[in-house]
């Protein structure tokens, strides 16, 4: 059977490059590992300063996010994402991320479906991200500094 042929893969993290999280923020830094076209789904590493704040945002997905190193926040709620935090967004949340770490910088580990849709402070749509302009950043970023792309749009060493 063919589900019996899949292969396991892993992905050394040093094999993708952080990239400026632009242009959300310059401080704030983004590592790809899959960017997938067929499900909508990106699986990124974010890293933020203590005190930065990304625009409010708006899911058409879900979101999984864990937290590996520091605190962070969503504004809009009570409770603080620690190390070893597991925050599930359901589709159609909105929201702004905040780092709230004493400790320093943040690092997530994200698993995002659907598209980010950044509001202003009306709550009208300025932006939007998917994998689309993940692809395109991400590929940017490799000829602007001459990193030779990986295909992020498999899951293979």
């Amino acid at each position: 059977m063919m589900f019996e042929n899949i292969g396991t893969a892993c992905i050394d993290g040093e094999s993708t490059p952080w990239m400026p999280f632009s242009p959300y923020s310059n401080d704030v830094f983004i590592k790809y590992f899959k960017i997938d076209p067929v499900r909508g789904e990106t699986i990124t590493l974010l890293k933020a300063p203590a005190g930065a704040q990304l625009p409010k945002h708006h899911h058409t997905g879900t979101v999984v996010v864990y937290t590996v190193q520091g605190a962070w926040k969503y504004k809009e709620h009570d409770w603080v994402a620690r190390v070893g935090s597991v925050v599930y967004e359901t589709a159609s949340s909105a929201h702004t991320p905040e780092a709230v770490s004493a400790e320093g910088e943040v690092i997530t580990f994200n698993i995002i479906t659907g598209e980010l849709l950044y509001l202003d402070e009306k709550d009208n749509i300025i932006a939007c991200e998917n994998w689309k302009t993940s692809m395109k950043r991400y590929l940017a970023y490799c000829v602007a500094t001459g990193v030779t792309p990986k295909d992020l749009s498999t899951f293979a060493a």
